[in-house]
């Protein structure tokens, strides 16, 4: 069965670092276009960024472009969110999701992880 598991979420002081990790079992991250996204209390699950399954591709929301960075790593079969520069509006639950397809759309992610709380404080 597929499971993903968010981890590296926490407290951090605007303009500080955090680098959350996804790690998946039940599919490879390899063969999976690999995705991040994020909620905020009473708001929708918006899109990250994404990564495609050869990890040649990515594409990220204009709102964290330049300050975040995917990545996959897939011998130890974990995808990445490198986030710097941070800003309290980054607040927010983030979930670590795989699908089929390329895309920013978030219902085309087939699977989902619990997420993890980032919380940037001013």
């Amino acid at each position: 069965q597929v499971q993903l598991v968010e981890s590296g979420g926490g407290l951090v002081q605007a303009g500080g670092s955090l680098r959350l990790s996804c790690a998946a079992s039940g599919l490879r991250v390899s063969s999976y276009v690999m995705g991040w996204f994020r909620q905020a209390p009473g708001k929708e699950r918006d899109f990250v960024a994404t990564i495609s399954g050869s990890g040649g591709t990515t594409y990220y929301a204009d709102s964290v472009k330049g300050r975040f960075t995917i990545s996959r790593d897939n011998a130890k079969n974990t995808v990445y969110l490198q986030m710097n520069s941070l800003r309290p509006e980054d607040t927010a639950v983030y979930y670590c999701a795989a699908g089929r397809f390329y895309t920013v759309v978030r219902d085309t992610y087939g699977y989902w992880g619990q997420g993890t709380q980032v919380t940037v404080s001013s």
